[in-house]
């Protein structure tokens, strides 16, 4: 009995520091123009109460980073369409937007998907089982530590105090304002007829499509506010843009980290 006491006492005093030296860490970062660029160091450490990590769907833990993204500082339209690979920008806090996953299609791993399944289904996050740990800022922690946002931060239109949220890869602010803008991407109808078979539900990126409109945001989920280019944070898919339409910044093709 006193051996059961002393390991629950020990098992709170862990659960305990690991939620102190959370607490312990501080939101740092700095904005900054140089030259032609904008540039943002952050220690990847948020201002606002974040889930606890490690859970049973995240087995991470929050560490500090060493994050420094530069985007341009007049940002341009190119007529390339750049596909998000890690990082797609970067929030007023300094905590990164990653949309996509490591997660794939793989019917022979014991959730279903692993970082060497099937290339041509990759796992969204908000069709995954248990959201692969989320908080409820729509944020998880990965293998190295880095706490990163897959979708909005409500906290982050309370800091700013407008729609404005942050700056994305190729220097074009990221902006949310909920409802009020609408994705082009929908859920395709029907069943897949390849891969993992089944309907079309959401758990791939492969499981939407994007249809053009005037009244919906293009194919990275920008458009026009004020007059000028940005892109949206929005409520259902692809909730963070998984592609930029500018010139992307070295920072970023490196996934936005170091």
């Amino acid at each position: 009995m006193k051996r059961l006491i002393f390991l629950l006492s020990l098992v709170i005093r862990t659960i305990l520091l690991g939620s102190s030296e959370v607490l312990a860490l501080e939101n740092k970062v700095q904005i900054e123009i140089k030259g032609s660029s904008r540039c943002v160091s952050s220690n990847g450490i948020p201002d606002h109460s974040i889930g606890r990590f490690p859970n049973r769907a995240n087995p991470h833990s929050i560490s500090a980073q060493r994050i420094y993204v530069c985007m341009p500082k007049n940002p341009q339209l190119t007529k390339k369409i750049t596909p998000v690979s890690g990082a797609m920008g970067i929030a007023i806090n300094g905590i990164l937007f990653r949309p996509n996953t490591a997660g794939y299609w793989d019917p022979d791993a014991p959730r279903g998907h692993s970082r060497r399944g099937n290339r041509n289904w990759r796992l969204d996050i908000f069709g995954a089982k248990n959201q692969l740990g989320l908080d409820e800022n729509n944020a998880h922690v990965g293998p190295n530590g880095l706490y990163h946002y897959h979708g909005m931060a409500k906290h982050l239109v309370e800091l700013s105090g407008s729609s404005f949220i942050g700056y994305a890869g190729d220097g074009f602010e990221i902006h949310y304002l909920g409802d009020k803008v609408l994705s082009g991407w929908s859920l395709k109808q029907g069943s897949r007829n390849n891969g993992p078979g089944g309907n079309y539900d959401g758990t791939y990126n492969q499981d939407y499509k994007f249809i053009e409109s005037t009244d919906k945001l293009d194919r990275c989920n920008g458009g026009l506010l004020d007059a000028k280019y940005v892109y949206f944070i929005t409520n259902k898919y692809p909730f963070v843009p998984r592609c930029l339409r500018g010139n992307v910044s070295n920072s970023f093709n490196k996934s936005g980290h170091r």
